[in-house]
């Protein structure tokens, strides 16, 4: 049977408070996940850079928000905008023969397109749950879901997620 993953994307302190808008859908999608035998990670950012204020190793800033559900040990961290360049993260997707993913969280111009871009590029099936990002400029996430359906992604709704209408069973 192909291996699935549900990505939550960014949603730490230091991200956008837009976050607080799609908390719910985000906690729902995971349970939805866990319910489902589906392997649900948790990616964070850190900046590295000497002149960053966000994301900072060892802050709380860096550290995913309180009122995200957690229903694994899978939290692997990036310090580049394309999650798979974790190497934890990409080992874990080979280890556990991962080819099908959901994509949730921030940045839908940063992180999430990123990831999407570099999952599609690699062969793998990508849906982005639509009510299940945000972004700093909420403005552009109807170009970044048309962006993400011109690469080969697919847009789903959290409404037919949970009801089974989703593409990638």
């Amino acid at each position: 049977m192909l291996q699935k993953a549900l990505v939550v994307i960014d949603i730490q302190n230091d991200i956008t408070k837009n976050y607080k808008e799609i908390i719910d859908n985000i906690n729902q999608s995971i349970e939805w996940a866990a319910n489902n035998d589906i392997h649900v990670v948790y990616i964070r950012h850190e900046n590295l850079s000497d002149g960053t204020r966000t994301f900072k190793t060892n802050t709380r800033g860096a550290e995913l928000v309180a009122d995200l559900k957690m229903v694994s040990k899978n939290v692997f961290t990036k310090y580049k905008g394309n999650a798979l360049s974790s190497e934890e993260f990409a080992n874990f997707v080979n280890e556990n023969e991962i080819c099908e993913f959901y994509l949730t969280g921030a940045d839908a111009i940063a992180c999430v397109k990123s990831t999407c871009y570099n999952m599609l590029k690699a062969n793998y099936k990508v849906s982005v749950l639509s009510d299940c990002i945000t972004s700093y400029d909420k403005k552009k996430i109807d170009e970044m879901l048309h962006y993400y359906e011109s690469k080969g992604g697919t847009i789903i709704g959290l409404p037919d997620l949970l009801n089974g209408n989703n593409v990638l069973l």
